[in-house]
């Protein structure tokens, strides 16, 4: 009798690791179609002039992260800012410069990200972009200082993860402007408004095998992005990451239950562009509040995905929030 179920249960795994394997052999990243994605227009106006070096920060593995950091004589709070998927920390030069007086801001490249990556849109495990903010976090807050966390797209979701797991305890304020919830989550448009290209069906087949706690194929890439060629073909195109792993795409967003890790956020402000392309605005308050009564919520007119990070209104609401910690 055991050895009949013994037989049943390998026959399963068998048929379900085949049905997978499938599944990830059916899609490969392709050529992406000229298509109006996000508009860089309000990014690239910003010139990055006044772009500090990055400094290298250690991680827990001995990998080296590259910061910028800005306001360091400030006795504000610390303030970690993190950038969307396919970026990386330069985009919020502007931003973290106007804010140099009332916090010490760190502005990372995350893993897998930037000018000289070691291994460009992948990570070692899923979990890792976590590791390293909290790792981040421990080198530079002073004792009793308070953290202030902002993020930005995916790196709004990856902030929302971060809250959820083990280190969320490490921050006491966020910031998430036009933050990646899921992707079926209400706030998402249709393939973030044709930002991205989803290998869906490799995505089912890598979930699968994760079930078994197979994690030998987590490096392939499952999502391509729609950047410009007018980015890709400018001076900062050699930095931008346009497919990620699966295990990083994993990593840089909230759980399967997003609603939980929203529900585990401290006190925060969202700030979205109502001309956001990939996410709906009106619909993050309706959301969120179904799990936290801890957020305040800020809708800016006239105001784009990538624009809210340049918009008064967000350097406004933010100061204001550095100010009432």
């Amino acid at each position: 009798m055991l050895f009949k179920i013994v037989r049943r249960v390998a026959i399963s795994l068998c048929l379900s690791g085949s049905v997978a394997l499938g599944l990830i052999a059916s899609q490969q990243p392709k050529t992406l179609p000229a298509r109006k994605g996000l508009d860089f227009t309000t990014a690239f106006a910003q010139n990055y002039k006044q772009t500090p070096e990055t400094q290298p920060i250690v991680m827990r593995d001995g990998s080296i992260l590259a910061v910028r950091e800005y306001g360091m004589q400030t006795d504000g709070p610390l303030m970690i800012m993190v950038h969307g998927s396919g970026w990386y920390g330069l985009q919020f030069d502007d931003l973290a410069t106007k804010l140099a007086d009332k916090a010490h801001v760190l502005v990372p490249d995350l893993r897998g990200h930037g000018v000289a990556p070691e291994r460009r849109g992948d990570v070692d495990y899923i979990g890792q972009l976590e590791d390293d903010l909290a790792d981040l976090i421990t080198a530079k807050a002073k004792p009793s200082q308070k953290v202030v966390m902002l993020g930005h797209s995916s790196g709004g979701g990856l902030v929302v993860r971060f809250a959820g797991g083990a280190h969320g305890d490490l921050i006491d304020h966020a910031v998430l402007l036009a933050p990646f919830l899921k992707y079926n989550a209400p706030t998402t448009r249709e393939n973030a408004g044709v930002w991205a290209y989803t290998m869906v069906r490799r995505i089912i087949g890598l979930s699968m095998l994760n079930t078994f706690r197979i994690t030998a194929l987590n490096y392939l890439p499952i999502i391509q992005f729609n950047m410009p060629q007018s980015v890709l073909n400018g001076p900062y195109g050699a930095t931008a990451t346009t497919t990620y792993s699966y295990r990083l795409n994993t990593s840089f967003a909230p759980r399967r239950n997003y609603m939980k890790d929203i529900a585990a956020l401290s006190k925060f402000t969202l700030i979205v562009g109502v001309e956001d392309e990939a996410f709906v605005a009106p619909e993050y308050e309706p959301l969120m509040t179904q799990a936290t009564g801890k957020g305040r919520y800020l809708l800016i007119k006239d105001t784009n995905h990538l624009g809210v990070v340049y918009a008064p209104e967000t350097l406004a609401a933010i100061k204001e929030d550095l100010s009432g910690l």
